[in-house]
């Protein structure tokens, strides 16, 4: 009788929980997005309304996933929702997806990790560029010190990760607790010290033009990228203690949380820049400029004073790589040990009882995204793939209600059905935008994901673990 495969150890605590949720969620988006989201709608109270819906729409995510974290707390997180709800194939894709497109979320945190660098000393030219259009939009792709630094930070993370889950865990919260502080530090500057702040600073500027519900649709499923987070954690949820109530506290608290911070901090860009400083900040239309935040930051500090909190938002963007790392490569783990993913990234170490194969690989696809695309590129396939995939996850809420009325539900989704109705109807709504105004990025996401089908077959045929698996075992115990 062959010998019991090795499972990770439990030692992830609600401490780490929600690090995971905040430190996440908290990363590039806060810092970066709101530039590319002044160009979408023209105004900035539109734009404090992108924010505010993108918010109400995660918040309606969040509380999806934490009735099924609670339901189904195995490694995994949306693999384990869609294969037991709909079956092997979507769960295959999504695997296929996660280890394609997490990669592109991991690349565009080192891509963004070069940006607040540059913003501290210049990093220079890329050594080789090359720039041309496709269907009517421009691109640009380059290599050079920016894109040398991503690879190395994306490497040093991955190692961290290696040497087990409490380290990347005790790692994630320090680094949250950080993050959080500057956000709120950042707000509270330009309130109170901003030399440039102004209630006139949020009128519409004279001779902008509304992107319409495009424009504005675009502008969420950026901010989108922002709020993105709160699903990383049930994709570790083999190794957090007491899942069923930890998973739903740090989900539904840790989101809320980052509401009101990004709301605060939104708020503070807008008040003390003119529209035409936001709209012009780092961005793909402006790829060698500050960012907003350090724009903002600059108002009360002074040009050193810049280099200080684009210092403070690197801390912030390794956070958010690290916990992305932690969380992602558990999902081909999962999907592995039920044989329908390869057999080595099911492998656990024998010593730090991590999946060292899928945090190596997932590291090393992350890094060659990293020399090939920009930030707004590599999140704009992210958050398609995110926007695809949620919407059969939160109805699978419904979809398990009706299969297994039965089962213990330690959280349950508030004002159901209507809750995963409206998030799945709102995620329509943004990926047919997406289709529209950034075509290139959101096609190439959709046949990543249906290039996972022909390969469905080879893994069908494949001797599937056995009960005790990632996937099979029961809830575990507190």
């Amino acid at each position: 009788m062959p010998p019991e495969p090795l499972e990770p150890r439990r030692d992830l605590t609600f401490t780490h929980a929600a690090a995971l949720v905040v430190g996440i969620i908290i990363g590039t988006g806060i810092f970066l997005k709101t530039a590319s989201m002044a160009q979408a709608v023209g105004t900035p109270l539109l734009v404090l309304a992108a924010w505010a819906a993108a918010g109400a729409a995660a918040m309606l995510g969040a509380l999806c996933f934490a009735e099924l974290g609670a339901l189904l707390p195995q490694a995994g997180g949306e693999y384990v929702y869609l294969r037991t709800a709909y079956g092997e194939i979507p769960g295959f894709l999504f695997a296929c997806n996660a280890f394609v497109l997490n990669g592109a979320a991991v690349a565009a945190y080192g891509a963004a990790v070069a940006i607040f660098v540059s913003d501290i000393h210049p990093l220079g030219a890329d050594w080789v560029s090359w720039s041309g259009h496709f269907l009517g939009h421009g691109y640009r792709f380059g290599f050079g010190p920016r894109q040398l630094l991503a690879i190395g930070v994306i490497a040093a993370f991955a190692a961290i990760n290696c040497a087990g889950v409490m380290l990347g865990g005790r790692v994630q919260a320090v680094l949250t607790l950080a993050k959080v502080v500057a956000v709120a530090g950042v707000a509270a500057g330009v309130f109170l010290f901003s030399n440039t702040a102004a209630v006139d600073n949020l009128a519409a500027p004279a001779g902008r033009i509304s992107g319409g519900a495009a424009g504005f649709g675009a502008a969420i499923f950026s901010a989108l990228w922002a709020f993105s987070g709160w699903q990383f954690l049930p994709m570790a949820a083999g190794e957090v203690r007491d899942p069923q109530r930890t998973l739903p506290r740090a989900i539904v608290g840790g989101t809320l949380l980052v509401l009101a911070l990004y709301l605060a901090i939104n708020f503070a860009y807008l008040y003390a820049l003119p529209f035409w400083e936001v709209a012009s900040a780092n961005s793909t239309a402006y790829p060698d400029a500050p960012s907003v935040a350090a724009r903002a930051v600059q108002t009360f500090l002074g040009t050193r004073g810049a280099s200080v909190a684009a210092l403070i938002f690197l801390v912030s963007t390794i956070g958010s790589l690290n916990g992305v790392i932690l969380s992602a490569a558990r999902v081909p783990y999962a999907a592995a040990r039920d044989g329908l993913f390869f057999a080595p990234f099911g492998r656990v170490h024998p010593v730090s009882r991590v999946p060292v194969t899928s945090l190596v690989l997932l590291a090393l696809w992350g890094a060659l995204l990293a020399a090939s695309g920009t930030f707004d590129q590599l999140t704009n396939m992210a958050v398609m793939s995110y926007a695809l995939f949620w919407i059969p996850v939160v109805l699978a809420v419904i979809v398990l209600r009706r299969r297994q009325p039965a089962a213990p539900r330690p959280y349950r989704v508030p004002l159901y059905p209507w809750v995963p109705l409206l998030f799945a109807l709102t995620m329509v709504w943004i990926v047919a935008s997406a289709l529209v105004t950034t075509p290139v990025e959101s096609i190439a996401t959709v046949v990543l994901i249906l290039l996972g089908l022909p390969l469905y077959p080879l893994f069908r045929s494949r001797h599937r673990a056995e009960p005790g698996s990632a996937t099979a075992t029961p809830a575990p115990r507190a």
